[in-house]
């Protein structure tokens, strides 16, 4: 009965041979040793590696991909900061701003808002 269980909790319910022994309160060794000796043991290690690799394939996708955002999003930061300090040093030449300097700076001004009117 103990051998059915082990055997069913393995092959059918597919849980690990910790998780089994856990669940019996028995040693991992022999549920180790009762799995190996059935013949579809072989076929389950394989499907089990199968599962294992689509799984790492999967998450190593999912890492590239963050990664991949995550120096978008660097990228932009470093381009904006750029940009400000670009308009930090044109406005602290001079007291006076030129016409242009003025509406680069303020463009917000010069473009209509049509939510305010």
């Amino acid at each position: 009965m103990l051998k059915e269980k082990i055997i069913s909790s393995y092959y059918i319910k597919h849980l690990k041979v910790k998780e089994i022994s856990e669940k019996l309160s028995i040693s991992s060794a022999y549920v180790t040793k009762i799995i190996k000796q059935d013949s579809r043991y072989a076929q389950e290690k394989q499907y089990r590696k199968d599962i294992s690799k689509n799984k790492r394939r999967i998450d190593k996708n999912k890492f590239i991909k963050n990664k991949r955002d995550n120096k978008r999003i660097e990228d932009n930061y470093q381009a904006i900061k750029a940009q400000h300090d670009q308009a930090s040093r044109e406005l602290s030449k001079s007291k006076s701003l030129s016409n242009e300097s003025f509406r680069k700076w303020n463009y917000s001004a010069y473009t209509y808002n049509s939510s305010k009117r």
